[in-house]
């Protein structure tokens, strides 16, 4: 498994300029509670492969999976890449160093 850890700021950057699609895993009821302007929730928990190849085919910015620590987002680069996908990239701080840094956060 390939896993590349992205910073706060690269995500920044990416999500600024259109180029990052940030996929976030963490269950519906704590990306409710606040996520990372701009990011989409898709829960862990119902992984399912053939709708993140449609959103990432419908979408086609670059995938970046995130989520509360930056564990399940790896769980959800291992399940991608099991499924035949080219998914690699997440933001290793997560939820937590986006809030943490002070950065805006949507509820």
């Amino acid at each position: 498994m390939q896993v590349v850890d992205l910073d706060r700021e690269t995500v920044k950057r990416g999500l600024s300029d259109g180029t990052l699609l940030l996929i976030d895993v963490r269950e519906p009821h704590e990306f409710a509670r606040g996520r990372i302007p701009g990011s989409v929730s898709f829960p862990l928990s119902t992984f399912d492969p053939d709708a993140l190849k449609a959103l990432i085919a419908a979408d086609g910015r670059r995938p970046v999976f995130s989520c509360a620590s930056g564990i399940r987002s790896v769980h959800a680069i291992a399940a991608a890449q099991g499924a035949g996908l080219a998914v690699s990239e997440h933001y290793a701080g997560a939820f937590k160093d986006w809030y943490g840094a002070g950065e805006p956060v949507e509820a």
